[in-house]
């Protein structure tokens, strides 16, 4: 039974109401009641399936109302609330959500056979003419560590650039970066993590060693006026350290972020993330780095990579990035699976009425073109689902 003290965590969604006034039910539908008088205590989804939650002293009418106006009406303290707007967090969504496509850098650095220049070129220029505004084209790391990205200097100087496309690519030191600039890059990323052990593994150098370097490669970026992205790998967990504490992930954006990247992509490595942890990790974050220069990187490892982008679009972020055909996956976190598929980033919101700028269909299609030269199924389940109704 709640106690005065208790909190009383209320999430509605009524499937049947779909005559009640709008903007009632967009408060409705995505409301959190905190704080209320002892009503009762449940947990569940829908209000209108007493099996799917466990009731405590819950008025009938909160079990079986058919509309919003049936529930105001029988629930006085629900209509108080809502008139004294006192602790209810309504979360939009955004107009518009920037895609970052990291397919053609994130989503083949892992591939065992070497794929052509000219073939990772061609998947570039098919994004390109797909609308995304932001295509990470290669890292310029050592050929020893990645030798899949050992041309990255070929690819960044063979693709076609199309106006307002930013083709940024991964930095991990000074060297890289010279050879960066060299090569062409307007735009750089460097990429730090929230794991000790993962950091030592992956870029071989503590994370405060990392953070040295990246200060390093940024000032020199900021003085040649190029604009610098930083990731946090292992934002939601580690392969070999497990739980990651968010208050490190939180310290990591941070540094990044003073020292000049204008963008932070938190980055769910092995793609363990659930929306629970994504808030819990989003929030902390957010107490350290404004949510605007925030962007989720998830794989999918357990299926979780579109709820965890929902909530944190309910968070406030509008940046996402994604990997045509869902390719990736780390080669320093075993066990890890590919990118959430640009695909069905692009079908959910699309869907849900936000704006991309970006042709699905013509992402499919540059996903059909890699997939049948790696000779395997995507791993999109909207290109899976377009070739069947064919």
């Amino acid at each position: 039974m709640a106690t005065a003290e208790s909190s009383l965590h209320l999430l509605i969604k009524f499937p049947s109401c779909r005559h009640s006034p709008p903007s009632l039910r967009s408060v409705l539908s995505g409301l959190y009641l905190h704080d209320l008088e002892p009503v009762g205590v449940f947990t569940g989804h829908l209000l209108d399936d007493p099996e799917l939650f466990r009731m405590g002293n819950v008025p009938t009418t909160v079990k079986h109302c058919l509309s919003y106006e049936q529930l105001l009406e029988n629930c006085p303290w629900l209509r108080r609330w809502l008139q004294e707007e006192k602790t209810i967090k309504a979360h939009e969504y955004p107009d518009f959500v920037k895609i970052v496509e990291v397919g053609p850098r994130d989503g083949l650095q892992n591939e065992k056979e070497i794929v052509p220049t000219g073939v990772k070129i061609q998947l570039i220029d098919m994004l390109s003419g797909t609308g995304l505004s932001v295509i990470e084209a290669t890292s310029f790391v050592s050929s020893k560590w990645v030798p899949q990205m050992s041309d990255h200097t070929e690819v960044l100087r063979g693709i076609q650039r199309a106006p307002n496309v930013r083709y940024p690519v991964l930095t991990p030191n000074m060297q890289g970066f010279q050879d960066a600039v060299a090569a062409g890059a307007t735009e750089v990323a460097v990429f730090g993590s929230a794991s000790e052990t993962f950091s030592r593994k992956n870029i071989n150098c503590s994370v405060d060693e990392s953070m040295l370097r990246f200060k390093e490669v940024i000032t020199l970026a900021k003085g040649q006026h190029i604009p610098v992205r930083g990731y946090v790998s292992c934002a939601l967990g580690c392969p070999h350290e497990g739980h990651i504490d968010p208050s490190k992930v939180a310290q990591v954006a941070k540094s990044l972020y003073e020292m000049g990247c204008y963008e932070i992509s938190l980055g769910d490595t092995i793609g363990v993330g659930t929306p629970g942890s994504m808030c819990e990790m989003m929030q902390t974050v957010m107490k350290e780095v404004p949510v605007s220069a925030l962007a989720v990187h998830c794989h999918d490892t357990y299926g979780q990579a579109l709820p965890n982008i929902l909530t944190a679009l309910q968070m406030g972020v509008r940046v996402v990035d994604s990997a045509v055909a869902g390719l990736g996956g780390c080669p320093y976190a075993q066990g890890s699976t590919g990118n959430v598929s640009t695909e069905d980033v692009l079908y959910m919101l699309h869907g849900m009425g936000i704006e991309t700028g970006v042709n699905l269909a013509k992402v499919v299609e540059a996903g059909d073109f890699i997939c049948n030269f790696l000779c395997r199924k995507t791993n999109s389940k909207v290109a899976q689902a377009s070739s069947k109704t064919l």
